[in-house]
C-alpha cells in the first residue's frame, strides 16, 4: 500500500507539498500540483482519514449516541440518519452507550480525538455539560435536555391524545396504560395528553411503568389479569402492544372485540404481526432529515428556523380497534 512518502518520491517533491496538495491549504503551483495528482492516480493512494482530520481539524464524520442498537424504533431511525448523512458525503459513527455513564465516558474521549464534525444525542445522558465542552454542534432527538441545544422530537403530547380519543369514541370505559419509565420526557408528554382526554371525559384508566429495552412479559400478564374487564390498553411502544397482546391472547379475550390495543412508533412489524396493530405513527424519516439538516446549518456556522422542534404524529389505524 503507497505512502505519503512514496507519492512525495514520484513526484519529486517534498511530503509536505503533496499534503498542501491533499488538504488543499497552501500555495503550491498547477504544475507542481498536477505532478502531485498524477503521482497520487499512479499509486492509488489513499490519505490517511485520522491524520488528514488532525490537521483539518475536520473528519467529516457525524456521530450519533443512543442508549441501545435493540429498539425496532432506533434501528429504523438510525437507518434514516445513515442514507442523509451518506448522501452528503459524511460517515456516520453510532455508538451505544447502553445508559452507562462508563461507555459515554469513553465516547467522549474518541468524540474528541476524532474530531467529530458534529453530534445527535438520542441517549437520555445525564452527561450533557460535558458534551457541551466538546465545543461542537450537537441535536438532540427524542429529548430536550437543556434549554440551549436544540431539538428534533415528535409531538407525544398529541400522540396520547390520539390514542385516547381512538379508545374512547370507540366506547372503552376501563383503559390500562403500560407506560414506558416515567422519568423520560417522552413517557410523560404521552401520559400528559393521554390522561387529559380521559379526565375530561371521567373514563377510569390504571397506569404501569415498564422498561423500554425489556419490558416484562410477567408483569405485563399480570396486570392483565388483574384488570380482565378493561376494554383497552394503550402501550407506549409497539413491542410492549405486541406483547399485550400476546397476553391478552393468552387471558382468552377476543381483539379489538373484547379488548382493543393502541401502540406507539408504528414500526414494520406492526404491519406484519396478525393482529395488524393499531398505531401512534412518529414520521422517522422527517425526524432523521430534519435533525441532519440542523446540524448541518450548525456545523457551516448558520442560524436554525426553529430551534426546538416538534414533529406531528398520526394514528394508523389496523386491526386491533374497532
Amino acid at each position: 500500500m503507497a505512502t505519503i512518502k512514496d507519492v512525495a518520491k514520484k513526484a519529486h517533491v517534498s511530503v509536505a507539498t503533496v499534503s498542501r496538495v491533499i488538504n488543499q491549504k497552501g500555495y503550491v503551483n498547477s504544475e507542481t500540483r498536477e505532478m502531485v495528482l498524477e503521482a497520487i492516480k499512479e499509486l492509488d493512494y489513499v490519505p490517511n482519514e485520522l491524520a488528514r482530520s488532525l490537521f483539518q481539524k475536520k473528519s467529516s464524520i457525524i456521530a450519533v449516541l443512543v442508549p441501545h442498537l435493540t429498539s425496532y424504533y432506533f434501528a429504523e431511525l438510525l437507518e434514516f440518519i445513515e442514507d442523509i448523512t451518506l448522501e452528503l458525503d459524511y460517515r456516520l459513527m453510532v455508538c451505544n452507550s447502553h445508559d452507562d455513564p462508563e461507555k459515554e465516558a469513553q465516547y467522549l474521549k474518541i468524540f474528541d480525538q476524532y474530531n467529530i464534525d458534529g453530534l445527535i444525542l438520542i441517549a437520555n445522558t445525564h452527561r450533557i455539560e460535558d458534551y457541551k465542552k466538546l465545543d461542537i454542534p450537537i441535536i438532540e432527538i427524542d429529548h430536550k435536555l437543556t434549554e440551549d441545544i436544540p431539538s428534533i422530537t415528535s409531538n407525544n403530547v398529541l400522540g396520547g391524545k390520539l390514542a385516547a380519543e381512538k379508545l374512547i369514541n370507540t366506547g372503552c370505559k376501563k383503559i390500562i396504560h403500560f407506560r414506558g419509565p416515567s422519568d423520560l420526557m417522552t413517557v410523560r408528554e404521552r401520559t400528559d395528553g393521554f390522561k387529559s382526554v380521559l379526565e375530561k371525559n371521567e373514563v377510569y384508566n390504571f397506569s404501569y411503568d415498564l422498561d423500554f429495552k425489556t419490558p416484562s412479559p410477567e408483569d405485563i400478564e399480570n396486570v392483565i389479569w388483574s384488570n380482565l374487564d378493561c376494554d383497552g390498553v394503550f402501550c407506549d411502544s409497539d413491542y410492549i402492544a405486541i406483547l399485550a397482546i400476546q397476553a391478552l391472547k393468552k387471558a382468552g379475550k377476543k381483539i379489538p372485540e373484547e379488548v382493543q390495543v393502541i401502540g406507539f412508533d408504528n414500526i414494520e412489524l406492526a404491519d406484519v404481526l396478525k393482529p395488524h396493530l393499531t398505531t401512534v405513527s412518529q414520521n422517522r424519516q422527517k425526524i432523521a432529515e430534519y435533525a441532519i439538516n440542523s446540524l448541518m446549518k450548525l456545523i457551516n456556522k448558520e442560524s436554525l428556523e426553529v430551534f426546538h422542534r416538534k414533529i406531528d404524529v398520526e394514528l394508523i389505524e389496523r386491526d386491533t380497534t374497532k
